[in-house]
This record gives C-alpha cells, structure tokens and sequence, in this order.
C-alpha cells in the first residue's frame, strides 16, 4: 500500500515538473510555431493563385465556349451606374467675373512657377558662362519671361521657316512686332537656357542614373506637377472622358523616346491624356518614361489608364472611353468594380476577349450585321461595316442602338443598324480627337537642342489649350485665332488695336558701301539702282544711299527725294 502511494506521488510530481517546459522545448515550439505560420502563408498564396488561375481558366474557358448572339436576340440593360462627381461639372470659376485670356492662362503658368523658372533659367545661364560661353546674359525677369512665352505664341500663330525670319528687316514679308518686343538674340539666349529644374540638382540626379532613385522626369517635374494640378483644380469634368496616348515630336537620344508607325508623328515622347469629350479639354496626363513608368505591374495600358483615374478627385459613375490599345477584360472589370463604366475597341487577339467562331461574323455578312456575347457587366460586340468593327462595353447593352447612313453606290445611301456601344464611341472618341485638333492649330513646336525644351513647349500649348477652354465655358465670345491673337498682345505687353510703329530713328540714310581713303571715290563707290525710281517711274537710277532700317538704295538728291517718298508709302 505504502509502495502504490509512493509510486503515485512520483508520478505526480513527474506531471508537476512536465508543466514547466526546458529551455529547449521553448526552442523547439516556437520553431515549430514559425513554421507552421509559413507554412498556412505559402498555403494561402497557393490558394489565392490558384484560385486567380482557375478565375483566368473559368473566365478564358467561358470566352471559347460561348457563342455569338444575333440582333434579334434581346440584351439585358446593364447595371446603371449612379453619376457622383466629386464637383459640380464645369469651370471652377464665376461665370459673373471678367477673364481675361492671360489671366486664364496665368491659373496654368502662375507667377510663383514663372519666378521659379526664371530662377532656375538664370542659374542655367550662370554655369554656362561659367563654362565658357561667349553671348551676352542679363537675369531674366518674371515680366520678360512673360513677353518670351508670348513671343513663342506668336511664332506658333506666324509661321516662318526659320527663327531668324522674324527679325530679318531686309524682306518684303519682313514682321516688324517681334523686334519691338524682344531682339533676336535676347530671345536666342533665353531658348538656349530654359531650365524648369536647377542645374545643380540636375546634376546630383544625373549621378544616380542607372539606380533606382533616378528620375527621367526631373527636369521636367517641377513645372508638370504645377500644370496638372491647374488642370484638375480650375475644371471639373462631365460624364463622358476619353484616354489616349499622344507622341511629342522629337528626335533627341533619350531611353524615353518612342516610335509608332501608325501615327502622323513617328518619333517623340508618350503623353498619356485623359480629356473631357464634350470640349477637349485636359483633366490629366502622365509621361511615359519606359518599362518602370507604372509600378503596379499589370500591363503599360491597364496602369496607365489607372494612374489617370483617380476617384477621391473625380467622384464615380463616370464613362470612360479608350481605343484597342487600352481594352481588356480585367481593365473593364475593375473599373467596374470603382463604379467607373467603360467602352472601347478591342484585339481579337488578346487575352479573355471570346474567341469562338459559333455564329459569328463572316466576310459575307451583310453590312449592318451585329453578334454579341455577354459575360456578367462586359458585353462584346461585332457589327459589319466596310469591315468588322469590336467593341468592348460595361455601360451599353448590345441589342440597343440606332441607324446610321452608309454609301451603297455612288449615289445611293441606305439606312444599317448600329449597336449602341458603336455609336457612343465614335461620339465620344471624339473629345480627344477635339483635343488634338486644339492642341495642332497653333502648337508651339520648333526645334531645339534639349529634349527638355521640347516638353517644355508642350506645356505651353496644354496651358493655352485648356485656357481657351475655360475662356469658351465662361463667355463663349472668341474664336481660338481671336484667344491667340488677345493672349500674344497681353503677354508682351502691347494694345492689340494698335499696330507697333517703327521706330524713326532707324530710318535715316547711309552710304550704301563703306567710304574708302580715295575722296574722289567715294562718290561712285557702292552706287546701286533706287527701288523707288524702279518701281514707280520704271527709271534705273543709281544711287549711292540707302535706308538702314529698310536696306534698300534710295536716291536723296535736292530735285528728287525718293527716300521721302518710299517711306511714305510704309
């Protein structure tokens, strides 16, 4: 009995001393707690991928095995997205007060960011000199910047061949304003020194290229942050946005340089736009700098598109329109899903788009035929043209729609239907189209050395551009030709009504050759024929004066002061 006691107090004082774990259990349990944590994380990664792989497989075994619908079958009207801007629609400014056109172009081009680039420009010139330039440099000013830009636009509204053209006095098609404003080589040396960033920041980014802390957009981002927050803080846009990539010309070796073939500009840099299709007018843009522009990784056009779109600015129940380029499935999906509806062109070709030829669309389809394939909120469409068009849609249903008129033969037209998704693209595509005529009717562009300057010149036209809009809003009293011509006046500093006077004291008369130390040559030295006597008495009369300003030979005798009576006629 004494012996089972004691065996029975052994064992429980073994259990008491079994509920104080050793240093190496400790070890041991919590490496098997790790473990197992990992463990439950690679199984959910697993999970997740594999249930995103099997969402791909069930949405890619959907598209090959649906079939293509006919017109006659009904589409259900989508899910209708409740329009929520975050602002109302419109200019962010009073219809009731006066808006000059600089004063509209000054919301884009502030004077703050005019002071910063004058600062930046100066310290530029300053470390050119440095290096040994020869030209002349005062500081420039905030003011004399302003009648720099206004210059630019007037080179954009007068086109010449050449910059030295606009000062060139010895023409007939000679400009006499541009020399009243600024001469020619002050504008040179401004062009040369432009500088949106400082020289010495430059500097230290250009030390990090090749890593990741280096910007390609560095020269540029101080002014291009300034632009697109005007852009997005003096308008707010209607319903319908359009995005489409833009190329600005030009030619210098940069890893962000871009080639298309298909557009009219083949060589430049890549803008990314996002424009109100009712106006043309620019809400947002990014600049493509090559693979690492996006981080998120999902595709340059599905990240592209995304950077543009922001919902805390824009609000919701927006319609958002793009061509092949940008469409996808899963873009159209998770737009969707923000409450952001979506409708553009498609590529048979690319992933998740149906590719079952059940009852589809062949080339002897009539014109006017349409199928149609829906997969929850995303509706395809194929409707016969000259050719077969595909559209991608979350806002229309397939089956609605209208007539349009097509040419038969040569003088007979005939009435085809068109699904409705069609006809809201080509509508509403047309905002960026818009946008671009705006932006090509006086661009900016001349070349220039530094790819930098090029942007720079950009900016220029989308401050004009989306200033004129705002001005068109607001009074809707000018044409764009008009908004240039006021814009030009104010910038420089002139009265638009007033034609700029040539200065008298240029016009004086000087020896058409310079005077040698022969005296009795002098007189015949440098004689030329008068253009006065030429082209009013038909006579060749050699003389040997002429006009500095105009530098043309004028005879200046006491019987006859063809001088005079030439710049009467001016």
């Amino acid at each position: 009995m004494m012996a089972h006691e004691e065996a029975l107090q052994t064992t429980t004082d073994s259990e008491e001393e079994s509920t104080f774990p050793s240093e190496e259990e400790e070890d041991f349990d919590d490496e098997l707690l790790h473990f197992e944590e990992r463990f439950d994380d690679k199984e959910n990664t697993i999970y997740k991928e594999c249930e995103r792989d099997s969402d791909q497989m069930s949405a890619a075994k959907r598209a090959r095995t649906l079939s293509w619908k006919a017109e006659t079958d009904v589409d259900q009207v989508p899910q209708t997205l409740r329009f929520l801007p975050a602002r109302e629609p419109g200019p962010q400014l009073s219809a009731a007060d006066s808006h000059s056109p600089m004063s509209l172009f000054k919301l884009f081009f502030t004077e703050s960011a005019v002071e910063n680039l004058c600062h930046n420009t100066n310290a530029q010139a300053a470390r050119a000199m440095a290096k040994g330039c020869k030209y002349k440099w005062t500081d420039v000013s905030v003011d004399e910047l302003y009648r720099y830009i206004g210059l630019v636009f007037y080179m954009s509204v007068l086109k010449m061949s050449s910059i030295a053209d606009y000062w060139r006095q010895d023409s007939p098609f000679s400009l006499p304003f541009p020399a009243t404003v600024m001469s020619r080589d002050r504008y040179r040396t401004i062009s040369w020194n432009i500088h949106m960033s400082h020289p010495d920041a430059d500097e230290e980014n250009d030390r990090k290229r090749g890593t990741d802390q280096h910007d390609h957009l560095f020269r540029i981002k101080p002014l291009m942050d300034t632009i697109r927050l005007a852009c997005k803080a003096f308008y707010h846009p209607r319903r319908n946005l359009a995005v489409k990539e833009r190329l600005v010309a030009c030619r210098a070796k940069t890893g962000m340089r871009r080639c298309t073939k298909v557009k009219p500009t083949k060589l430049g840099f890549k803008f990314f736009d996002l424009s109100d299709s009712s106006n043309g007018y620019i809400v947002d843009f990014s600049v493509y700098t090559g693979k690492n522009s996006f981080p998120a990784d999902h595709g340059l056009s599905y990240d592209a598109v995304m950077s543009l779109l922001d919902r805390k600015v824009l609000g919701s129940g927006y319609h958002v329109y793009m061509d092949d380029f940008y469409t996808s499935p899963k873009l159209f999906t998770d737009l969707f899903t923000l409450k952001f509806g979506a409708c553009g062109t498609y590529r048979e070709q690319r992933k998740g788009f149906p590719k079952t030829a059940t009852n589809s669309l062949s080339r002897s389809s009539s014109r006017g035929s349409i199928r149609w394939i829906r997969d929850g909120p995303l509706v395809c469409v194929k409707w016969m043209d000259t050719q077969v068009v595909s559209v991608c849609s979350t806002i229309h249903a397939a089956s609605t729609g209208g007539h349009v008129k097509r040419n038969i033969k040569a003088q007979h037209t005939k009435s085809v239907p068109c699904p409705a998704p069609v006809t809201a693209y080509s509508q509403h595509m047309g905002g960026v189209d818009l946008s671009n005529q705006l932006l090509q009717y006086y661009a900016a562009q001349h070349k220039t050395m530094k790819w930098y300057r090029k942007v720079f010149l950009h900016f220029l036209d989308i401050a004009a551009n989306n200033a004129f809009i705002l001005h068109k809003e607001l009074h809707d009293n000018m044409t764009r030709k008009e908004f240039m011509e006021e814009l030009i006046a104010e910038l420089c500093g002139v009265s638009q009504k007033a034609a700029p006077k040539q200065s008298s004291t240029e016009h004086v008369p000087i020896p058409g050759a310079e005077l040698t130390s022969d005296v009795r040559r002098n007189a015949t030295v440098g004689r030329r024929i008068c253009v006065h006597c030429k082209a009013v008495h038909g006579k060749r009369s050699q003389t040997p004066w002429k006009c500095q300003a105009c530098d043309v030979h004028l005879c200046l005798q006491l019987d006859r002061n063809c001088f005079l009576e030439w710049h009467k006629s001016l």
